[in-house]
């Protein structure tokens, strides 16, 4: 059975993961925008392109970036951005596994305000809560979700900004730093059970089990470390809860009382349900707590309908997995809710213009 854990604060919903007000940049008095990105952990790019003996520099700009950007983590960038770059640094290094090598240059400060906030947070549960629930005040481009089944944990990164690149590499970026932070909230020898990572399994598995130190799974749907929930109760050693109730404040001013982009909350709670049978525009409508009428309604002012959206969503995992993985098409035809790859198919060309199998042996689409 699996018991979706809810934000205590949270009234609406089902699960953890998607929906919260937007994003304040710090100081500026306006939202982060959908697709944008504080660079975190990105701001390690950089030192790791000077390990190979490269200046990151030159590689920097061609990604369309001021290379000053990346002295500072509270920096924004586009979502975009992050992916060119990191698809440039794999082709200037040849390390397929460079997302890997950033990832664990992080630490639970790379987290920003939620890091710290997780640091004085009662339990490994109520910081991994804390997490799941307020990273959209940094992060715009990919949703975390945390779920229980019996006596495991599992924690999903997913990336919902479309026609992402290098999606492989921030997921494997992504689940290294969220390692680490494991690891500083419950203790140096921490190791998850598994970790699963959805991407075409390199050559050189050595770097990926030296960090997590755990059985790495490629080919995977999705990306996720699994460990036993039990860890989430273990309490935080120096947990400050005058410091916490200072962070919970600040964050909750940093989310704001503007409505959030309804498209981008949408988006972001599809990548985490699409794989399951809970993601209707009923269900999506209930999570909301809105009438079905009145989300029809507002997706209609704003342009797109939500049948555009879930097809937008579709077509992103769909595009992920063919791209970075060797899952069969009829595992993500079934992934997808498609009852035949058949289905499944046609609708990629419709999207595309092309074949799944077509895509997939292009290489790398644009």
């Amino acid at each position: 059975m699996v018991k979706s854990i809810v934000p205590p604060s949270t009234s609406i919903g089902r699960e953890i993961s998607v929906i919260s007000p937007p994003t304040v940049l710090a100081g500026s008095g306006r939202t982060l925008p959908p697709g944008y990105i504080h660079l975190g952990v990105a701001k390690e790019i950089a030192p790791t392109l000077r390990a190979f003996g490269l200046d990151p520099d030159p590689i920097i700009r061609m990604a369309g970036l001021d290379p000053r950007l990346l002295d500072d983590g509270a920096n924004v960038i586009p979502h975009a951005a992050l992916g060119r770059l990191l698809t440039l640094s794999v082709a200037h290094t040849r390390c397929p596994h460079f997302g890997l090598l950033v990832g664990q240059r992080g630490t639970i400060l790379s987290l920003g305000l939620v890091g710290r906030l997780m640091q004085h947070s009662e339990t490994v549960g109520d910081a991994m809560r804390a997490l799941v629930c307020n990273l959209s005040i940094q992060n715009r481009g990919s949703v975390p979700s945390l779920t229980i089944i019996g006596d495991t944990a599992l924690f999903t990164f997913s990336i919902y900004q479309p026609k992402a690149e290098s999606a492989d590499q921030i997921s494997d970026g992504s689940l290294a730093v969220a390692v680490n932070a494991l690891r500083a909230l419950c203790g140096p020898d921490w190791a998850p059970t598994e970790v699963l990572l959805p991407r075409i399994a390199p050559a050189d598995h050595d770097p990926y089990r030296r960090h997590f130190r755990a059985p790495v799974r490629f080919n995977q749907e999705t990306a996720v470390i699994v460990f036993p929930s039990n860890d989430l109760n273990c309490r935080i050693v120096g947990a400050d809860p005058v410091v916490r109730a200072l962070l919970e404040e600040r964050i909750k001013q940093m989310k704001g009382a503007q409505s959030s982009v309804l498209s981008d909350d949408i988006r972001r709670l599809l990548r985490t349900r699409l794989t399951s049978k809970h993601c209707s525009a009923d269900d999506i409508a209930d999570v909301l707590a809105m009438h079905r009428r009145t989300l029809s309604r507002r997706l209609k002012g704003s342009g797109m309908g939500y049948r555009a959206i879930t097809n937008e969503i579709r077509f992103e995992i769909a595009r992920q997995l063919l791209q970075d993985t060797e899952v069969p098409l009829g595992q993500i035809a079934a992934a997808l809710g498609y009852s035949e790859a058949s289905a499944f198919t046609r609708a990629f060309r419709r999207w595309s213009g092309r074949t799944p199998t077509a895509w997939r042996g292009e290489g790398h689409p644009g």
